[in-house]
């Protein structure tokens, strides 16, 4: 959140160079406060573990948030109770001409596909192409993000060796970002996945801008210039034990998986894995509901 400060404090100068939020009274006493609409389109098989990581996050600021869990249409959705999809979700039909301040378009582990081989992948593409005039910003998580980087710029999704499969150190490569703000040097975030993005299409996509980069596991936070789209090609989301919970699943399943990358104590899978990026996915969290969603969108959402 911002500090308040009086209008002509010299500190104002000093704060702003710094990257620290500051609101002068002019601006504080103008606005008005309202509760955030943020939709997620939950894309995960496993829905009820991926609507906690996720309000986990999201519940973490002084923000109140209120949240529309958005589901696709006539898909069967195996892993969950048809109850709990029946009660908490609702279809793109019902909320199309509604607005939203947020939204969340998360992964789903059809990245073996190509996009259109997807069975929702038309259905996904309204909703991309309607979040443009009807919400605020658009934060995609992993391979939610590649297909926004696909629909929205062109960018194409590549098949990796192996599976990126850690945890893995990041720098920050474009700074001062608002996006950025509090975020150390170097952070550590969780990546879980079988493809990336062509670097080179990115690289010469000149409404993108790439935050922050790892040497290993190459771009993973991805902005449009206004903050329109963010995109996020690891998974902030996870908790401490998801990793090794899919190390487990594919071990005990006749998979080859690689042991996690920097995850386990010692690379030893008998020891409990240490948490290293809790803080920064909150972080990250918090200064887009912040300073992508509520500093930007209007009082009167139907304006967005």
């Amino acid at each position: 959140m911002p500090i308040k400060i009086p209008n002509n404090l010299p500190a104002t100068k000093t704060l702003t160079k710094e990257n620290i939020f500051v609101m002068t009274e002019n601006r504080a006493v103008k606005q008005d406060i309202r509760p955030l609409k943020i939709a997620i389109l939950n894309l995960m098989p496993f829905k009820i573990s991926a609507e906690i990581q996720l309000m986990r996050l999201l519940g973490n600021t002084p923000l109140q948030v209120d949240i529309d869990l958005i589901k696709i249409k006539n898909h069967e959705h195996k892993h969950t109770p048809p109850e709990h999809m029946a009660t908490f979700y609702k279809t793109f039909d019902e909320i199309k001409n509604s607005k939203y301040d947020g939204l969340i378009i998360n992964g789903a582990p059809v990245e073996n596909l190509a996009f259109t081989d997807v069975i929702y992948w038309d259905e996904l593409c309204k909703i991309m192409d309607w979040s443009t005039t009807n919400v605020t910003s658009t934060l995609h998580i992993c391979w939610g993000a590649m297909a926004g980087l696909n629909y929205h710029y062109g960018i194409d999704k590549v098949m990796l060796d192996f599976k990126m499969f850690g945890i893995f150190q990041h720098k920050i490569i474009s700074k001062p970002k608002i996006l950025l703000r509090g975020f150390s040097d170097t952070f550590y975030a969780p990546h879980s996945r079988w493809s990336g993005i062509d670097e080179n299409q990115l690289a010469n996509c000149k409404d993108l801008e790439v935050l922050a980069y790892s040497n290993r596991a190459g771009s993973y936070l991805i902005s449009s210039k206004r903050g329109k789209q963010i995109f996020v090609l690891g998974h902030p989301e996870y908790e401490t034990t998801r990793i090794a919970d899919e190390y487990n699943r594919d071990k005990s399943e006749g998979k080859s998986i690689n042991l996690p990358y920097n995850y386990y104590p010692n690379d030893d899978d008998k020891l409990k894995p240490v948490n290293t990026w809790n803080a920064h996915s909150n972080l990250l969290f918090a200064n887009w509901l912040n300073y992508y969603v509520y500093q930007i969108t209007p009082f009167d959402v139907m304006k967005i």
